[in-house]
Order: C-alpha cells, then sequence, then structure tokens
C-alpha cells in the first residue's frame, strides 16, 4: 500500500532502478552483464519475476544477440528458481509488447515468468478487481535473492 498510494513518475523503471544501486529496496534479485531480474512490485501471482535488458529498447527485435541470449537464460533460470523454491503447478511466461498489448512500460522490453497453481484464481478479482497474495513482497524477495546468489550464466 505504501508503494501504490506514493507518489509516481513517468520516470522508466527498467532504466532508473538498476542504476540506484539499492537492490533491496528496488527488488532486484539478478544482475548480469546486459540483463536482469526484478520482482514485480503488482504481481499476479506470489514470485511474479521480470527480466529486462539495462538498454531502453521497446522490442526483442531490438536486442543484440548477447541481450537476447542472456535473457532467455535469465528466464531460464528463473524457471527453474520458482520450481525449486514454490513448486507451481505451471508458468506463464511472456512479453507484453505495445500498450495495447498490456505492457505497463511499453517502451521498455521486459519478460514476465509468472507461478501458477491449480485453482489459484478466486473471485476477488471478478468481484471487487483485487488481487490477493499470501506472501508480503519483502517475503518473496527474502526468499528468492539466495537462490540467485552465486548463480553464472
Amino acid at each position: 500500500m505504501e508503494y501504490i498510494g506514493g507518489p509516481k513518475s513517468d520516470d522508466c523503471i527498467f532504466c532508473t532502478l538498476p542504476r540506484e544501486n539499492e537492490d533491496l529496496k528496488n527488488k532486484i534479485l539478478f544482475r548480469g552483464p546486459t540483463c536482469f531480474v526484478i520482482l514485480n512490485i503488482y504481481p499476479y501471482s506470489n514470485g511474479h519475476l521480470m527480466v529486462a535488458p539495462y538498454r531502453h529498447l521497446p522490442c526483442l527485435t531490438r536486442l543484440s544477440a548477447e541481450e537476447l541470449q542472456e535473457s532467455h537464460r535469465l528466464t531460464q533460470l528463473c524457471v527453474e528458481i520458482l520450481r525449486e523454491e514454490y513448486n507451481p503447478d505451471g508458468l506463464n511466461l511472456g512479453y507484453n509488447i505495445g500498450k495495447a498489448a498490456g505492457a505497463g512500460f511499453d517502451e521498455h522490453l521486459h519478460a514476465h515468468i509468472v507461478p501458477r497453481w491449480m485453482g489459484d484464481t478466486n473471485f476477488m478479482p471478478v468481484l471487487s478487481e483485487v488481487k490477493v497474495h499470501p506472501e508480503h513482497l519483502l517475503a518473496t524477495f527474502e526468499r528468492l535473492r539466495p537462490r540467485f546468489e552465486n548463480r553464472t550464466l
């Protein structure tokens, strides 16, 4: 609620947050040479991760070969870690390219990795546009961060 009710910026979070070098505050779980992993602060479910390049690019067609390889390897690593830590029944992986596709930050490409469980939807989003998450975002960060430490790509 602190974040939701707080002041908003028009800055691109995928550009500004990595530059701040405050990974705990910004929920950055892993930094690679060209891409990073960050928790979604508006998660669809617990453990909702995003992989983004540091460069401000609107579409995956603009990624360098190195960025493309690293982003996909990080996505693969996120899947492995989420399976180990949360044991989801499935995962949604994807990109929202453009506002019409649902991108909140349509000018900076990012992949979503969303753990899913059978029955993880309920009446709350349908009736009151509210999502229920049993785990606090900081708890998710503290749970996942050790799994990313000392990993190499």
